[in-house]
């Protein structure tokens, strides 16, 4: 069954995948309005799970808007940061369903960002072997990529994300309001996820991206809600044809390769992952160009603009061969072999392999 928000949202993007299928909710004021939650399932319970920075902002709002949907809504707060995003994390969140009597039609909110999230929707997906949760994104990243499309997951110590399921939502809310307490760091972190949507799908919501970075950063209520809208519209339309990442979806990972090395080379926490993938998007860019599959003024172009969202272009010296040792446990990557979801013309990504020797001139260029 679908359901989807009352019509108290600015904008709704519908992710088409049949009989689980699901509405974003895009506006501002969703989160305190009871209309928002009225078409989810009945259930007794609700559980929200938040983390220690955003629970004390938002956490008992939610509550409060919930309270007429269900008899008892409890809350788990979980600690902050990527480091948490673990198994002794999420066992918090079981502990607390089993603890709290929680049955199998219990609905689960994750009210925070993407490790939230991520954890959220895999706690759901295992719990009693599934029961129904709702994405609450309350930073950029996370809603514009991270709470749509069902990826599901915790880190572990050799590789990121790598123990996980794909489990869809029921629902996504994107509260554009919660953005107004969003460090600026998480900011630009949130934007190297919507900058990548250009380069890999669409050149002139690139062109409009460039136009409007400074009214991104500024957080104009205008430039968010669009940005919001167009980057959930290209992954709803990629996700739609290619839930489990068989062939299309993988260029949703530009950037990811190297970014995700970054993330476990530092230990996880140091960088955000948006800046990971920001720095990662510039070596995938240079990777392209000595392919020879895109022009140098378009890496220039792409480099600048990931620079004046207030990203690193430059990345850590983790040394080449640790890069390729992380990277060889990439998820994209076949029987050891490295694949780079790369720029196959403007407009256009392809995944493919490169070789060792090109990937260590990137790493040199990029990595000083």
């Amino acid at each position: 069954m679908s359901f989807a928000p009352a019509s108290t949202a600015l904008h709704q993007v519908r992710i088409d995948l049949g009989d689980r299928s699901y509405a974003i909710a895009i506006g501002s004021g969703l989160l305190d309005a009871p209309a928002t939650w009225q078409a989810m399932p009945a259930a007794q319970t609700a559980l929200i799970v938040s983390n220690t920075t955003v629970a004390p902002l938002y956490a008992q709002r939610l509550a409060q808007a919930l309270a007429s949907r269900y008899r008892q809504v409890h809350q788990v707060v979980l600690p902050d940061g990527e480091v948490h995003k673990e198994w002794q994390t999420l066992n918090l969140v079981f502990d607390a369903l089993l603890a709290k009597g929680c049955d199998r039609k219990t609905v689960l909110y994750a009210l925070g960002g993407g490790v939230v999230g991520d954890m959220t929707g895999f706690a759901a997906a295992c719990y009693m072997r599934g029961v129904p949760f709702v994405q609450v994104p309350t930073t950029l990243l996370a809603q514009v990529d991270s709470s749509v499309g069902g990826k599901t997951a915790i880190n572990h110590p050799l590789g990121k994300n790598m123990v996980g399921a794909f489990y869809q939502p029921q629902l996504v809310v994107c509260d554009l309001d919660t953005l107004a307490t969003l460090p600026a760091r998480e900011l630009s972190a949130g934007l190297a996820e919507i900058i990548k949507y250009g380069p890999i799908a669409d050149l002139d919501f690139l062109d409009w991206i460039e136009a409007n970075i400074d009214a991104l950063l500024a957080r104009k209520a205008g430039a968010l809600a669009h940005a919001v809208r167009r980057s959930c519209e290209i992954k709803a339309w990629v996700v739609g044809q290619d839930e489990r990442e068989a062939g299309l979806r993988a260029i949703l990972n530009f950037g990811h390769t190297f970014g995700h090395a970054i993330e476990s080379g530092l230990g996880y926490g140091q960088w955000l992952h948006g800046e990971a993938v920001g720095c990662g998007m510039v070596m995938a860019l240079q990777l392209s160009q000595r392919l020879g599959l895109v022009d140098p003024a378009f890496v220039a172009r792409v480099t600048a603009l990931i620079a004046r969202a207030g990203l690193p272009i430059t990345g850590p010296k983790l040394g080449a061969e640790r890069y390729l040792e992380l990277m060889r446990v990439d998820k994209k990557a076949e029987a050891g072999e490295i694949r780079f979801v790369l720029i196959d013309g403007r407009g256009k990504a392809s995944l493919r392999a490169a070789p060792d020797a090109l990937v260590r001139e990137v790493l040199a260029h990029c990595c000083p």
